[in-house]
């Protein structure tokens, strides 16, 4: 099997894998959620912005350790 070969069926592979889809679909509505209730309720903001930032600092640690 050459390279190009094998580069596309993993490709094809890769795009037919939709085991995280479902957690990504709620992680993306939780990010919503949080947004809409930061913008209609502004004392509720600093509080929203305190977890993304502790979510961005794992999720960081998280990719340098490989």
């Amino acid at each position: 099997m050459n390279f190009l070969a094998l580069v596309h069926s993993s490709l094809y592979r890769l795009a037919k894998d939709v085991r995280g889809q479902d957690l990504i679909e709620y992680a993306l509505m939780a990010g919503f959620v949080a947004v809409a209730a930061g913008a209609i309720m502004p004392s509720v903001a600093s509080s929203i912005s305190v977890i993304f930032s502790q979510i961005s600092s794992v999720m960081s640690a998280a990719s340098t350790q490989g």
